[in-house]
């Protein structure tokens, strides 16, 4: 399994909240997603669960 971000845009109104986020995770891979209140950490979790479109790019989870 792995997920992929390319160039993932996400706007809440005017606020540009993600720009161009874009990374891989693969198989077996363990990370930590860690940033500061407010710098899109769950707004990437709900894009990557299909819980929320993005605006624009892409998002593979095979």
């Amino acid at each position: 399994m792995s997920i992929v971000l390319k160039n993932i845009d996400k706007k809440y109104g005017q606020q540009l909240v993600l720009d161009g986020i874009s990374f891989e995770i693969s198989k077996g891979e363990i990370v930590g997603f860690i940033g500061p209140n407010g710098a899109g950490k769950s707004t990437t979790m709900k894009i990557i669960t299909g819980y929320m479109p993005p605006d624009s790019g892409e998002v593979y989870v095979n």
